[in-house]
């Protein structure tokens, strides 16, 4: 019992909090200040889930305990029967809801519900890294349609035999940072390269990095102090884009907070042959970039207390292997093997996430000592 008096401690403690959340949600002065207002909306969201999850698990609670007292008191054989019925069908799911509330009482990492940028870069391994960075980058467009989310690339240096040296796109939907984090990390491919002729098997890496959109408000950049230019978009570009100055390039002085120093940024943006939405996504990949700097020391922190963490830490670490003779994917996070790389390749990496996620999710409860 010990168990539930803990868990429904806890949940009577955020009742107060949902009750005073719902009342300022509803005050114009918190509608007006944007930020507060966003974070209080989704503070809403989750606490209501909670306070869900609490009214059917004191239903369960109540439920045992009237089922008992049947079976202790009541003498008709049909009436018992119906309450032993009722105390199994009871007692099945309170470990089952138990397990749902302890992971929605471990407070999830606010940049979840993000939309992300995405990179991919092809690493040590020349073409053959190209190409298979223009692989991944088909992996990653096919399991967002089945997500329905919407991908735009911003900046693309295709290989010169296919694939992609760099490509960069914004991802945009429902929870896609929470979900695209795991993807962080060097991916390695062994594989007969198109471009050998022995047939032996080479090994080369591309690496991801996701990381969550900067909001709007979540930056301050001052836009007086952006260096605009303007270029030809290079490349094969047919009838237009080669002769209008579409492509834009922006410079920006930037202090990092965490180091002191001043750093130039660099971005440039060619994606499409207008160009102020080319330039409308210049500035949503600098606000992404400073507020990923200005977050390492936040990520830092975590990963230096979570040296097991799935989904954060060393962006250099080695996390998949794809091996193509075998058809074999191995995640080496979690010790997952499977082999269907044929159907991994084409979008379908669901059941690895999920993976993932059962393993953070379990060393965040360990964490928390719930």
């Amino acid at each position: 019992m010990a168990d539930n008096n803990t868990i429904l401690e806890k949940l009577e403690g955020l009742v107060a909090r949902f009750e005073e959340v719902s009342t300022l949600i509803t005050d114009p002065a918190v509608i007006a200040d944007q930020k507060r207002y966003v974070k209080l909306t989704k503070e809403y969201k989750e606490l209501g889930d909670l306070m869900e999850a609490r009214k059917e698990y004191m239903q369960i609670l109540s439920g045992i305990e009237e089922a008992k007292d049947i079976i202790a008191h009541e003498t008709d054989p049909e009436m018992r029967e119906m309450a032993r019925e009722e105390l199994d069908d009871c007692q099945g799911r309170q470990p089952e809801l138990e397990e749902h509330i302890k992971l929605l009482l471990v407070p999830a990492d606010p940049q979840d519900s993000r939309n992300a940028i995405l990179e991919i870069r092809g690493g040590a391994g020349g073409d053959e890294a190209a190409i298979f960075a223009g692989d991944l980058f088909r992996m990653y467009t096919k399991y967002s349609e089945t997500k329905g989310w919407r991908m735009d690339i911003s900046s693309v240096n295709e290989g010169t035999s296919g694939g992609f040296k760099e490509i960069i796109c914004s991802v945009t939907g429902d929870n896609v940072y929470g979900v695209l984090k795991y993807e962080s990390g060097v991916h390695r491919v062994q594989r007969v390269p198109a471009t050998e002729t022995q047939g032996r098997v080479h090994t080369s890496a591309a690496s991801v990095a996701v990381l969550p959109e900067a909001e709007e408000f979540d930056v301050v950049i001052n836009e007086g102090e952006i260096k605009w230019d303007t270029f030809r978009s290079g490349g094969a570009g047919g009838q237009n884009v080669n002769k209008v100055e579409s492509g834009v390039r922006l410079r920006y002085n930037w202090k990092n907070p965490n180091t002191g120093a001043v750093e130039e940024i660099l971005i440039e943006c060619t994606e499409t042959r207008d160009q102020p939405k080319n330039k409308e996504r210049a500035l949503s990949r600098l606000r992404t970039f400073i507020y990923d700097k200005e977050h390492q020391k936040y990520v830092d922190d975590i990963a230096s207390k979570r040296k097991t963490m799935v989904s954060t830490g060393d962006r250099s670490a080695k996390i998949r292997t794809y091996n193509y003779p075998q058809g074999r994917i191995t995640d080496h996070r979690i010790n997952y093997t499977i082999y269907n790389l044929a159907a991994f390749m084409d979008g379908d990496i669901q059941d690895c996430i999920d993976r993932l996620i059962v393993a953070e999710n379990a060393e965040r409860l360990k964490e928390s000592e719930l």
